[in-house]
């Protein structure tokens, strides 16, 4: 394949991010619908989260088999098809008539965004192959996947305001179109034919691992966390994962290499996005609940007043990127974790109707702490692999994207949940029918309405109360788990080191396995390339075989676990 233009290399760059916005438009034109659907549908607090996670879950079960599936047998495709069911399943969500058909597309629309997610990064890692390059278009795909965020609650707001709920799924079909027809004419081919088989073990395990932790922590507030149902669950999560490791490790065409993790550019960075959208997702499915809730407001004004945080997730982004050149991975991703859990606690100390110059703050304060912590961590995962390999590194990001934002919702709701109806039962909600209450203490929605229909202003002042206590304490968790994170991430991620590329633009990036076709490079070049580079790497970890011993690389090959360069 003939080496691209600067202007193809662009358009390649704008399709992808269309992409990447319509997956994040997704997440958060819905969350302003919760209220709506919690109304119209009559769902309950568990059920949003369902809604919300059907997707997140789904999008992390099969993330890692659809990245590693895009590098062998196609990027392009891979593409094509998710975009494709993308928009056939949303206009599906929009006739949804009950929560449980909704929670069912739901899943559908996550396995369709975890086939487009890593093919988006793993693209623009084979398109700009030297870091600098690939380093500002990371960070231009962080700016985009913040406005995605951004958008989303305000497109959301006017849909609600004038078509109703069906409307905010109806929306994302254009976009997704749209992308798909630029994806059929700018983005090339690239492949790695070398590239991991179709792991059905290891997707079956981290699948029921995933789904049963996610599982055992929403039922938990109805069930009780320390019944031996939801103790059964937790071990359960724990043994799944421990045969998921052991499975990985013993194929020799794994999902994920499990050697990459002893690479702290790798772990360390794959942890922080996961901390970072942990408390961002379980962030999101809160304030949209207490903006039109507790303060009143429609969803419109919802949106509108979502966007600061919004909006400096995409300056933090491009920021991040440029300040790592300065300071080093380590002290960017470290400041926006501090950042990050600072914002939550500030709004853990927050009275009920705080004004909205204060909101603005604090959410200013969070989404620059993401945005910090996230474009650089993820510039930092995939720069330990060559291009051929993109789209497993892209896979494990975005996985760990999905993996804390299920954990996010789950969580940080089902806390919420537990002290809402705790609080709930210990108010004056107590005096009346134990079929009532007990209807109040599953729904915010439906406290509000009993409180209405009754007239009384003690039964709307304990809903209030109710809803900021549950709501501060899971603040207060997401600011313990962030600023646990920046610790994590001082201790463990690398420094700023030297760049061996002197960091210049034309810089040779790391060959490909031989048989793999990056997109916008000819097979003359990429010899070239594997002639040119003579860097071993003491620090890789050897890769030892299932038997134990140490199998030989052929002579030129890179180790698989690297850092090239990383700051």
């Amino acid at each position: 394949m003939s080496a691209l233009t600067p202007r193809r290399r662009l358009l390649v760059l704008a399709t992808v991010c269309l992409a990447a916005f319509a997956i994040n438009l997704d997440t958060t034109i819905v969350n302003v619908a919760l209220p709506e659907l919690s109304r119209e549908l009559d769902a309950t607090t568990r059920e949003l989260q369902w809604v919300v996670d059907g997707y997140n879950l789904a999008f992390a079960a099969l993330v890692l088999t659809a990245g590693s599936l895009g590098d062998r047998f196609g990027r392009r495709p891979a593409l094509l098809w998710g975009l494709g069911g993308f928009a056939a399943t949303s206009v599906l969500g929009s006739v949804a008539g009950s929560p449980g058909w909704l929670v069912a597309v739901r899943f559908a629309m996550g396995a369709c965004a975890a086939t487009i997610f890593p093919t988006t990064l793993s693209i623009i890692t084979n398109t700009f192959p030297d870091r600098r390059s690939r380093a500002k278009a990371v960070g231009v795909w962080g700016a985009v996947t913040g406005l995605g965020v951004a958008v989303g609650p305000v497109a959301g707001g006017l849909l609600l305001a004038h078509f109703g709920w069906p409307s905010v799924f109806l929306a994302l079909v254009p976009v997704a179109l749209l992308a798909f027809a630029a994806t059929r004419v700018w983005v090339p081919e690239s492949n790695d034919p070398a590239a991991a088989r179709l792991d059905p073990p290891g997707l079956a395990a981290s699948s029921a691992a995933v789904g049963i932790l996610v599982y055992t922590i929403i039922e938990a507030p109805e069930r009780g966390w320390g019944a031996p149902v939801t103790v059964a669950g937790f071990l359960l999560a724990v043994v799944l994962g421990a045969v998921f490791v052991r499975i990985e490790r013993g194929r020799a065409h794994p999902m994920i290499d499990m050697t990459l993790f002893r690479t702290p550019a790798f772990s360390a960075a794959s942890g922080s996005v996961t901390l970072a959208f942990f408390a961002l997702f379980g962030f999101i499915f809160l304030v949209t609940q207490y903006f039109q809730f507790v303060r009143g407001y429609g969803a419109l004004s919802t949106g509108v007043r979502v966007l600061p945080v919004a909006l400096t997730i995409a300056a933090g982004s491009l920021g991040g990127v440029a300040l790592v050149a300065r300071l080093g991975t380590r002290a960017v991703v470290t400041g926006g974790l501090v950042l990050l859990g600072s914002s939550f606690a500030w709004i853990a100390a927050s009275p009920t109707f705080v004004p909205y110059e204060r909101i603005v703050g604090q959410m200013v304060l969070l989404g620059l702490g993401l945005g910090l912590t996230t474009a650089p961590a993820t510039e930092s995962i995939l720069s330990v692999l060559p291009p051929a390999k993109a789209g497993v590194g892209s896979a494990v990001n975005d996985a760990t994207r999905e993996a804390g934002g299920t954990l996010g919702v789950a969580v940080l709701g089902s806390v919420f949940t537990s002290v809402f109806a705790g609080r709930l039962a210990d108010s004056s909600f107590a005096a009346l029918p134990p079929r009532t209450a007990a209807a109040a203490e599953e729904s915010v929605a439906s406290a509000l309405g009993t409180a209405a229909r009754l007239e009384r202003a003690d039964l709307l002042t304990a809903v209030q109360s109710s809803f900021m206590d549950a709501f501060h304490l899971a603040c207060l968790v997401a600011a313990g788990v962030a600023l646990l994170g920046a610790v994590g991430a001082r201790l463990a991620l690398p420094g700023r080191a030297a760049d061996p590329t002197g960091g210049r633009a034309d810089a040779r990036p790391l060959p490909s396995p031989p048989g793999a076709t990056p997109a916008g490079r000819n097979p003359a070049e990429a010899t070239e390339d594997a002639r040119g580079l003579v860097e071993p790497v003491a620090a890789a970890a050897p890769v030892v075989a299932p038997g134990g011993a140490t199998p030989q690389r052929p002579p030129g090959a890179a180790p698989t676990s690297l850092r090239h360069g990383l700051r």
